[in-house]
């Protein structure tokens, strides 16, 4: 008889357990051998770790009963009758191979509570059920004699502890085996090609490319000399350790000042990619684009050399998970949500780009404001973790960098203290800073308006005008009265309801409007997203009230190029609306930036680090909710610190607005390249409301209207303008 692991579809054959077993083999150790090259403790650990779960990941589809079922042509429509990873887990257990049981364990179901484990007694690491653990303990002995026959290895053994931090050793040995199972599988469904032939990181090539790229944008300007020293200073800068710090404003030429510290330091350090990482609200297609522009290398894919990654969606379906995004390319542009969430992990779909972060150069941007404040200390310790065992390298950046690992109000946390080096010198900084302090002036309107008071109000200053609010449906709303009221052509929307293509078409007419000097009538109604990220200079400015790091931030597209005299960057509050929508998760940093206006306080980038101060304190909440994902890490509690870990408080789904990859995807094709430029993010709890339709598993199709001026918000204002009008009937 001929053993499967994963039985034939309408258009590729079975796959046999010896190959699927021997290709997850193949390409778990080469993932953990590629990682553990920049560990200086794990001494081999984890590729004998990885190895070992690999080869009895799959040790309980050799039982009859699943056999069955593989061999059946409608195994589709069916599932194994007996949960398969129970073998596996009971033969490591056997024999004292604990760490490997526990990932062979998690590989469908993610990594556990451990505490929950240990209370399950001699159950851990088993199945729930009784009637599982008694069928495989009794069909192990001949398990484990066809397992030898196919494949004559074994490879069973006491482990030895781990000299790592173990929360991240696990995480990065499931990593390692749910990225080659998941990718064997996808392979033999042809659903990826077998060999990727990815570019590599070539950071010397590409610092020279970058080197030619910035030369030719210099002109004789005070400014433009200023932005050339802070690249030289950046590239030439020597530094050790793990982290590095670099503090300084808008226009500064800081994305291509830190990629070349990166590059060169990749190039000292033997690194293998970098990653940016930009705020979790962000756009990061300008980024994207800058860098494929600056470093791609002739006859190079640009989509293969800088990866643009801010899709969350993670599928661990097996029909689904080929869309998962990951970390392959040598330089990953991506958001905070996207990449801490992964190291918060516990799930194999998402967890399985882990392996390919260790020897990798980090550019955190924003980054005391890159995640809530409750999440930026447990982040800080993965952090530190990964450059002492794990070879990163960090450098921190804002134009007003607040050392959050040095406040005050966090004292009691203990937060570890690394030797963080400066990127740049006091006397740069200050005169970079210059072109700051007159660039534009914060006011405050204490009374709160109504959405046609708000529309009149900002339509009467001097345009071009941004004006951003706290929620998508806010914005969605206010940009619909804008069109209504003064024509389309008065108006651009932006925000995440909007897929990724249309938020590029916006951006693109964005810029070419702001090039004109005769187009100044017109306002961009957006969200957070445009804070940073994107390298527009509007005249006005106005933001609901947020954070006062969001209020900076945003500041930073009002003027952005010095040109306008007297511009302002008005705060206001709206009144309450059917229509718009609050966000509860900004109101502690509300009362504390409306305290410092009610104070007449001078808004400036000095004001960051008591203002963060401010919200910990104000908010009693913050410092319980950081111990306590503090001590969940420190007692292996996956499930839960992956659950709290929640940088957006919403649980989303991908939603397919494009009817041809609707239809790609329910045959099993497309990639997740598509899914990232023609998808949404939902709310899970808005699914009935807003009839949306599962056509895969954990992937959506939206039915209601869509279009490039207010994505899916046009069909949900819709419903909302229809439950209006029965109202008033």
């Amino acid at each position: 008889m001929e053993y499967l692991a994963h039985s034939a579809k309408a258009d590729s054959i079975a796959q046999t357990y010896s190959d699927h077993v021997a290709g997850v083999c193949h390409r778990a150790e080469w993932y953990a051998n590629e990682a553990e090259r920049y560990s200086p403790i794990c001494e081999g650990q984890l590729k004998e770790i990885v190895r070992r779960s690999a080869l009895w990941h799959d040790l309980g589809k050799l039982d009859d009963d699943n056999q069955a079922v593989l061999h059946d042509p409608s195994y589709k429509q069916r599932h194994l009758p007996w949960n398969h990873t129970d073998a596996g887990s009971a033969a490591l257990k056997a024999s004292d191979s604990l760490y490997s049981a526990l990932i062979v364990y998690s590989h469908h179901i993610g990594l556990p509570d451990m505490e929950s484990e240990g209370a399950r007694g001699k159950n851990f690491f088993r199945d729930d059920r009784y009637s599982v653990r008694n069928h495989f303990d009794f069909e192990l002995t001949k398990l484990l004699r066809r397992h030898t026959e196919i494949l004559s290895m074994d490879g069973r053994g006491v482990e030895e502890p781990t000299r790592a931090d173990l929360p991240l050793f696990f995480r990065m040995a499931l990593s390692c085996l749910a990225d080659a199972d998941h990718t064997d599988t996808a392979v033999a469904y042809r659903q990826v090609p077998e060999c990727e032939n990815l570019p590599q990181l070539c950071a010397e090539k590409r610092l020279k490319k970058l080197n030619k790229y910035v030369s030719e944008l210099s002109s004789d300007d005070e400014r433009s000399h200023l932005r050339s020293e802070m690249y030289f200073a950046c590239r030439d800068a020597t530094v050790t350790g793990g982290f590095t710090a670099c503090d300084s404003p808008v226009g500064s030429g800081k994305t291509t000042a830190v990629m070349a510290h990166l590059l060169k330091q990749a190039m000292e350090r033997n690194a293998r990619r970098v990653f940016v990482v930009l705020p979790y609200t962000n756009i990061i297609k300008q980024s994207v684009d800058i860098y494929r522009k600056s470093l791609v290398l002739p006859g190079e894919n640009p989509e293969e050399v800088v990866a643009e990654l801010h899709c969350r969606a993670d599928f661990q379906d097996k029909d689904t998970r080929y869309l998962t995004s990951r970390w392959r390319a040598p330089i990953i542009v991506t958001t905070a949500v996207a990449f801490f969430e992964t190291l918060a992990s516990n799930r194999p779909s998402a967890l399985r780009r882990l392996h390919a972060l260790p020897g990798s150069v980090v550019f955190v941007d924003e980054a005391h404001n890159a995640l809530p404040l409750k999440l930026l200390p447990l982040a800080w310790r993965w952090m530190y973790k990964l450059a002492e065992e794990w070879s990163c390298y960090w450098v921190l950046a804002s134009g007003s960098l607040v050392r959050y690992w040095m406040l005050d109000s966090l004292k009691p946390v203990e937060m570890l203290q690394p030797i963080v080096n400066e990127l740049i010198n006091e006397k740069l900084r200050e005169q970079l800073m210059r072109y700051e302090r007159h660039r534009v002036t914060f006011r405050w309107r204490p009374e709160a308006i109504s959405r046609k008071e708000l529309m009149d109000w900002v339509q009467s200053m001097p345009g071009p005008r941004l004006l951003i609010v706290n929620t998508v449906q806010s914005a969605a709303a206010i940009a619909n009265d804008f069109c209504s009221t003064y024509g389309r052509y008065s108006v651009e929307h932006l925000s995440t309801a909007l897929t990724a293509e249309d938020r590029s078409s916006t951006i693109e007419r964005v810029k070419v409007r702001l090039k004109d000097e005769r187009e100044t009538d017109w306002t961009l109604v957006a969200t957070s997203c445009v804070e940073a990220g994107v390298d527009f200079s509007f005249r006005s400015g106005f933001r609901e009230l947020s954070s006062l790091l969001s209020l900076l931030q945003a500041s930073g597209r009002v003027n952005r190029s010095g040109l306008y005299p007297g511009s302002v960057m008005w705060s206001f509050t709206l009144q309450d609306d059917s229509i718009l929508k609050k966000n509860p998760a900004l109101e502690t940093s509300r009362e504390v930036l409306r305290s410092y206006f009610a104070k007449n306080a001078e808004i400036a980038p000095v004001l960051s680090t008591k203002s963060m101060n401010d919200e910990i304190i104000q908010d009693d909440s913050c410092l319980k909710t950081i111990k306590r994902l503090n001590a969940l890490e420190n007692l292996n509690q996956f499930d839960t610190v992956c659950n709290e870990f929640a940088v957006i408080e919403s649980n989303t789904v991908p939603v397919v607005i494009d009817d041809d990859l609707v239809k790609s995807i329910e045959y099993g094709l497309g990639d997740w390249q598509l899914l990232q430029k023609k998808s949404v993010s939902i709310r899970r709890e808005n699914i009935k409301a807003w009839n949306v339709k599962e056509l895969a598993n954990g992937v959506f199709h939206w039915t209601l209207e869509y279009d490039s001026f207010l994505g899916y918000m046009r069909g949900v204002l819709d419903i909302q303008k229809s439950k209006n009008d029965m109202l008033m009937d």
